[in-house]
């Protein structure tokens, strides 16, 4: 199943969420790769770490600036996509699909409503 932007849930801070059989599939948007640039780094969380809503979860490093990421769901890490930390470079091409960064059980599900659909977040963006 390819996944598109228009099927997320986002943070005022970028990350995306796409929730499906009460698993969150995490990452960061296309805009906030475009803000980045040449991305250097990324801090991954472990699996089984417990992660919170809001709550800072790993780090980005380009050769611009470090930012947190922030996890858009509480819950237990239950896989990390480890490649990416090899391959930053798909996270310019692919975003939301072979770019996702964790996958997170998610501990209440009502927390999705603070969370921004697609048009509140292209609103907030700009784009």
């Amino acid at each position: 199943m390819t996944i598109t932007p228009e099927q997320l849930l986002y943070c005022d801070s970028h990350e995306w969420a796409h929730v499906s059989g009460g698993v969150a599939t995490v990452g960061i948007s296309a805009f906030a790769v475009a803000e980045l640039t040449d991305l250097v780094f990324m801090a991954l969380p472990k699996v089984g770490q417990k992660v919170t809503a809001g709550e800072e979860f790993g780090e980005v490093e380009s050769v611009k600036a470090v930012s947190p990421m922030y996890s858009p769901v509480s819950g237990e890490v239950v896989e990390v996509n480890e490649d990416l930390v090899n391959k930053l470079e798909v996270l310019s091409h692919d975003p939301y699909n072979e770019g996702w960064i964790m996958k997170v059980k998610v501990a209440d599900e009502a927390e999705l409503g603070r969370l921004l659909n697609y048009e509140k977040y292209k609103a907030q963006v700009g784009s």
